[in-house]
C-alpha cells in the first residue's frame, strides 16, 4: 500500500509540475502576443496622428494653391481609403499587413506630390500655419518610422518565442501564430535621383 501511494504522489506531484510549467509558458506567449498588439496601436496611433494633420494641411494649402484641386484631391482620397483599411491586431498577416502599407504609402506618395506643389507658392512656404502644419508631419513620420521599427522588434520577439523548443509545443497547442513584419516597399533598396 504505501508503495502505490509514494508511486501515485510522485505521479502527481509530475503533472502538477507539468501543469504549472506549461501555465508559464502560456502566459509567457500571451505577454508576447499582448506586447505585439500593443505595439501595433502605437503603429496605428501614429498614422492616426498623421492622418487627422492631413485636413488642416489641405485646407491651408487652398487658400494659396486652389488650382491645384486635382492634388488636394488626391491626398484627400488617399487619407480616406488608408483610414478604411484596418487590421486586426490578433490576425497580422503578412497579407493584411501589405494591404495596410499600400494604402499608407498612397498617402504618403500623395502628401509628397502636395509637398512637391507647394515649392511654386512662396507665400504658402512663408505662411507661419502652413510650417508648424509641414513641422508637425514630418515629426509624424519620424514617429511612425521609429514605432514602426518597434513593432518589427516585438513581433521578431513573439515569433522567436513561439518558435523556441519546447515552447513551440504550447504555441501549437494553443494556435499562437507567426505575426507579420513591416517591410520595405519595392524599390525602396534604389536611392532616388536627384537633379538640380
Amino acid at each position: 500500500m504505501k508503495k502505490g501511494t509514494i508511486i501515485l504522489a510522485i505521479a502527481l506531484g509530475l503533472v502538477v509540475i507539468a501543469f504549472m510549467w506549461g501555465m508559464g509558458q502560456y502566459n509567457n506567449l500571451v505577454k508576447a502576443d499582448e506586447a505585439v498588439g500593443k505595439q501595433w496601436a502605437n503603429v496605428e496611433s501614429q498614422y492616426q496622428r498623421r492622418s487627422d494633420l492631413i485636413p488642416n494641411l489641405v485646407n491651408t494649402v487652398k487658400g494659396y494653391a486652389a488650382h491645384e484641386e486635382g492634388t488636394l484631391t488626391a491626398v484627400v482620397e488617399a487619407r480616406a481609403k488608408a483610414t478604411q483599411t484596418t487590421i486586426d491586431p490578433s490576425n497580422l498577416t503578412a497579407e493584411s499587413l501589405a494591404e495596410y502599407q499600400a494604402a499608407q504609402s498612397q498617402v504618403s506618395s500623395a502628401l509628397s506630390r502636395l509637398l512637391v506643389t507647394v515649392e511654386q507658392y512662396p507665400d504658402l512656404k512663408a505662411n507661419q500655419n502652413f510650417l508648424e502644419l509641414q513641422a508637425q508631419l514630418e515629426g509624424t513620420e519620424n514617429r511612425i518610422s521609429v514605432e514602426r521599427q518597434r513593432f518589427n522588434e516585438s513581433a521578431q520577439g513573439f515569433n522567436t518565442q513561439i518558435r523556441q523548443f519546447p515552447r513551440n509545443i504550447i504555441a501549437g497547442m494553443f494556435d499562437f501564430e507567426k505575426k507579420a513584419y513591416f517591410e520595405a516597399q519595392e524599390g525602396a533598396e534604389q536611392a532616388p535621383v536627384v537633379q538640380f
